[in-house]
């Protein structure tokens, strides 16, 4: 069973939970260990006090390119598609209330946000910049990029193979053509490169992701 379907296959209400800790330290972390039944090295995504996967994608609306283990500061991701109409606004949304949080408490150059779009035929830069305008997100704040791989079969290496989100084409040509069915992760990455969280779940606590995220930045 190869990653990817052993992600699809695996129950959510199994693996999502990260309150809790089950004791033990790792140095390269600040958050305790999740509770849960599997080792980090047993999951089909990075997580806990893993290494963030070694890729560096271009950003949209910004010259170059971002390599999530160079980032230097905690880094929030997530992964989508913009003509989603259900789980995408949700995880978008979770980080742009972060990211407002983080500008009105004065913290927003102390953490990034990088949404990853796995539908890089529809999501140019024209595409995002509504989207971002649709979603409220404060795009000109320097801190959110929304990143894009080049190609399908980039976006299938970096999301599906590298992160362990899987997605799947559908057509549905009443909306825009094609959807798309797919796995819900966010994850939280520290300044070092290392997973502290990956909150698998359709609709994350903006609370805890903002709690979580001060403890990393604070450490």
């Amino acid at each position: 069973m190869n990653r990817r379907e052993y992600l699809a296959g695996l129950s959510t209400a199994v693996v999502g939970g990260v309150a809790g800790c089950a004791g033990g330290g790792n140095p390269d972390v600040v958050l305790p260990e999740p509770d849960r039944q599997f080792e980090s090295a047993d999951l089909p995504y990075p997580a806990w006090g893993e290494r963030v996967p070694d890729v560096t994608l271009p950003a949209v609306h910004a010259e170059g390119e971002v390599r999530l283990r160079g980032v230097g500061r905690p880094a929030l991701l997530t992964f989508f598609y913009s003509h989603c109409r259900t789980v995408c606004p949700v995880l978008v949304g979770t980080l742009r209330n972060v990211q407002t949080h983080a500008l009105n408490r004065g913290y927003g150059d102390a953490a990034r946000f990088y949404p990853v779009t796995f539908d890089p035929a529809r999501d140019d830069a024209d595409r995002l910049r509504t989207y971002a305008g649709e979603r409220n997100v404060a795009l000109g704040a320097g801190n959110w990029q929304f990143l894009r791989p080049t190609s399908a079969e980039r976006a299938e290496r970096v999301v599906a193979e590298a992160f362990g989100v899987a997605f799947e084409r559908t057509a549905a040509p009443e909306m825009d053509g094609y959807m798309f069915t797919h796995t819900p992760m966010t994850t939280l990455v520290n300044a070092d490169g290392y997973v502290e969280r990956a909150y698998r779940t359709k609709s994350p606590d903006s609370d805890r992701l903002i709690d979580d995220l001060a403890a990393v930045r604070e450490a």
